[in-house]
C-alpha cells in the first residue's frame, strides 16, 4: 500500500544554526529553500526515490516533528568515519549484533542516529557531487520515532496501513513495525541516549493510491484535506501523515 518515505519534516528555530549541522557536520547538500521559513535536503542513493528532509521554522502548518528521534543509513566501511567525524559530539554508541549505530543530537534537540545497516553501497561514495567531500555518504532514512498515548490504538492503525510488527519491548511500551520505513511507536519513555519519541511529527508516504490509504488508515479524528499530489491527514496523536501519488 505504502511504497516509500518521501518527507521526514522536522521544527527548527533557527535555520542557519539548522545548516551548520545537517550541511556543515552531516554533508547534506540544499536541494530547495525559501530563504527564510524552510530548506530541504535530499537523502538516498541508488536507484531508490530519495527522502527528503525538511526543516521548516513554526510559522505555519505542518510544523515539523518535535525532539524526533530518527536514523540515517550508511554502509560499514562509513560508519567508523562517521565516529571520527562527529567525535567531539560525543556520540553514544550502541551494538545490535549485525549493526552499530550512534546518536548525536542536532540544535533543535532531536536524536539523529547513524547506522551501519546499508550493505548494499559498501565501499562505493555515493555523497552528492556537491556534498562536504570529507563526509562519509549516507544512503537514506530507515527509521522514525513517533511518541504516542495509547499503543495499541496507534499500532492498529499503521498495521491497517500496511506496517507489521517486527519487535515489542519487553519492559517499556514500545513497538517496532517495518514498512517502508521502520516506525517505532512510544509510550512516553526515554531511549538509547535519552532521546524520546517525536511529537506532531511530519511524514509523507508514496502509494499508488492516496485515497485508498485514507480509508485503510481510517477512521481520522478530523477530515483528510486535499495537498498538491495527494491527501492529508492527521492521526490522534497529532502526527501529520501525507499520502501522495507514486
Amino acid at each position: 500500500m505504502l511504497t516509500g518515505l518521501r518527507r521526514l519534516g522536522l521544527e527548527v528555530k533557527s535555520l542557519d544554526r539548522a545548516r551548520g549541522f545537517y550541511e556543515g557536520r552531516l554533508g547534506l547538500t540544499r536541494a530547495g529553500s525559501d530563504g527564510r521559513e524552510r530548506v530541504c535536503y535530499r537523502v538516498g542513493s541508488g536507484d531508490a526515490t530519495p527522502t527528503a528532509l525538511l526543516l521548516r521554522r513554526p510559522t505555519d502548518r505542518p510544523r515539523g516533528g518535535v525532539h524526533t528521534h530518527y536514523a540515517f543509513s550508511t554502509t560499514a566501511a562509513a560508519y567508523s568515519q562517521w565516529r571520527r567525524r562527529l567525535a567531539d559530539l560525543d556520540p553514544v554508541e550502541f551494538s545490535f549484533g549485525s549493526s552499530d549505530s550512534l546518536y548525536v543530537y542536532d540544535p533543535d534537540g532531536n536524536c539523529v542516529e547513524i547506522g551501519s545497516v546499508d550493505a548494499s553501497t559498501a565501499g562505493e561514495s555515493v555523497a552528492p557531487p556537491d556534498a562536504d567531500e570529507s563526509a562519509p555518504p549516507l544512503t537514506g532514512i530507515f527509521e522514525v520515532v513517533l511518541e504516542v498515548m495509547n499503543l495499541p490504538r496507534a499500532e492498529a492503525r499503521y498495521r491497517r496501513l500496511g506496517f507489521e510488527v517486527i519487535d515489542r519491548g519487553s519492559e517499556r511500551h514500545r513497538v517496532r513495525l517495518d514498512g517502508p520505513v521502520a516506525l517505532e511507536l512510544w509510550e512516553p519513555q526515554l531511549g538509547i541516549a535519552d532521546a524520546r519519541g517525536g511529537l506532531h511529527v511530519d511524514l509523507a508516504f508514496l502509494t499508488p493510491n492516496p485515497d485508498a490509504a485514507v480509508e485503510a488508515g481510517g477512521p481520522w479524528p478530523s477530515d483528510p484535506e486535499a495537498v498538491d499530489g495527494g491527501v492529508r491527514v492527521v492521526d490522534d496523536d497529532g502526527h501529520v501523515l501525507t499520502f501522495l501519488r507514486a
